[in-house]
Parts: C-alpha cells; sequence; structure tokens
C-alpha cells in the first residue's frame, strides 16, 4: 500500500474532555481547532505496533537481570513501594499509568520535603537534590528508571519510539490535552528526548513532538532508537 497524506483536524472539546471531564467544555470551546496533516505509510498504519511488542518483550527478556538487579536495590533503599506511577497524556489524549521505579523519597512532594524551588517540576529533576536516595541518583543517571516503561508498551499504552508522554495537570495548565501530539502513541524516548532542547521543560518543546508526528518512519525511529543509546551510554538521563 502506497504512502497516504491523512488530513485530521482535532475536535477539541471531545479529546480535552476525554482528560478534564465534563467541565473542559467550556474551556476547549475558547481553542481554535487545529488541521495537522500526516503522512501515513505502510509501517506507521501496519508494523510499528508490531515491532513495539517484539521489541519490549525481547528487551525484558534480555534486561531481566538488570531490571531485577534494580527492583533489588529500590526495594532496601525505600522499602516495598519500588514502583512510582504517574497519571499521563496518551494518544487520542485518553490517560493512562506510566510505570517508572521509584527514585525519590515517598514524601518528595510533601509540604514537609526541605527541598524547595521556584519551580519544583524543574528542580526535581535535578540530580543534586536531597530528596534522591544515592540508588535513585545512580538509576537516573543511566535511565534505568525507565525500565518498567517496557511494560506500558506491551500493554499498548506507549511506543518505544514517541512523544514523551506529560503529566495529566501539566498538559492541562499549559492547554496541552488537545494538542497533536496525541495523535500517536507516546513513547519512551522520542526526538525531545535525543535534541539539544531537553534540558528545557517540556511543555516548552512541543513543537519537536509535531515535526514527529506529522511524518512517522521506520527509518526516523531506528535513528531516535540509535541516538538514544548513544545519550544512555553518556550518562544523560535525569
Amino acid at each position: 500500500m502506497a504512502e497516504g497524506v491523512v488530513s485530521i483536524r482535532r475536535e477539541l472539546t471531545s479529546v480535552a474532555t476525554a482528560v478534564n471531564g465534563a467541565a473542559a467544555s467550556s474551556s476547549a470551546s475558547a481553542s481554535v481547532d487545529t488541521t495537522v496533516v500526516r503522512v501515513v505509510g505502510v509501517y506507521d498504519r501496519f508494523f510499528k505496533r508490531c515491532i513495539d511488542l517484539v521489541g519490549s518483550i525481547f528487551c525484558l527478556v534480555i534486561l531481566l537481570p538488570v531490571i531485577a538487579g534494580v527492583a533489588l536495590a529500590v526495594r532496601l533503599m525505600l522499602g516495598p513501594n519500588i514502583f512510582f506511577c504517574q497519571e499521563r497524556v496518551g494518544r487520542n489524549g485518553k490517560t493512562f499509568r506510566m510505570i517508572k521505579f521509584r527514585s525519590m523519597q515517598h514524601d518528595r512532594r510533601s509540604d514537609n520535603a526541605d527541598f524547595t524551588g521556584s519551580d519544583r517540576r524543574q528542580t526535581h529533576k535535578s540530580l543534586n537534590d536531597p530528596r534522591h536516595t544515592p540508588v535513585g541518583r545512580f538509576i537516573r543517571k543511566w535511565s534505568l528508571d525507565e525500565l518498567p516503561q517496557l511494560f506500558n508498551v506491551v500493554k499498548g499504552d506507549m511506543s518505544l519510539v514517541g512523544p514523551r508522554p506529560e503529566l495529566v495537570r501539566v498538559a492541562q495548565a499549559h492547554n496541552l490535552v488537545d494538542h497533536p501530539r496525541h495523535l500517536v502513541r507516546p513513547g519512551i524516548t522520542g526526538l525531545w528526548q535525543v535534541s539539544c532542547e531537553r534540558s528545557s521543560l517540556l511543555h516548552e518543546n512541543v513543537h519537536i513532538d509535531t515535526d514527529y508526528v506529522t511524518r512517522v518512519t521506520f527509518v526516523g525511529d531506528c535513528k531516535i532508537l540509535l541516538r538514544t543509546v548513544g545519550a544512555v551510554l553518556r550518562a544523560r538521563g535525569r
């Protein structure tokens, strides 16, 4: 089948309501509908999900000793709750629970936390944040805290490559629930993660995701995966 050009007119109210609830209708109605043209090829339409499923299962099997080792280290350091789950915005605005290994103290978001900053969403990513545990600093540095997201890929909530899923509350605050980046499954890695803009906040660089969404290709995904391996080996994770 030849590649097709698909023009998609977003109905913002319906997508926003899926995340925000009925109260989103009034705010969404004030937005302007966005038309996004996506070149949907054979890979994007038929093979990407198959590659995601096979690739994630393969990685889980190969990395099982690493995953087990990290799980044990987190268990010894932080107790029985080794996973940290957050509500994120996924494909077509549907929410899902993204899984990560816990790297911080359980009460890091409480009012009694001894670390503050002008933007706690940004400062909690710093490896110098005292709320991090030694294990947490290590697994964030090498991006090992992201490994449980392979289960999200198997389940179908995420892809190996795609836009980074944003927190629901952040997407709501910055009017991104209806953004075209949600036309595809979010990814463990993506164009933003391997770009020079990674040092800034995700919601400030959604144009990068739009570039990816307009044309998803096998070669493009392979390039992003290779660049991700390089970034991990250089310990760029946070």
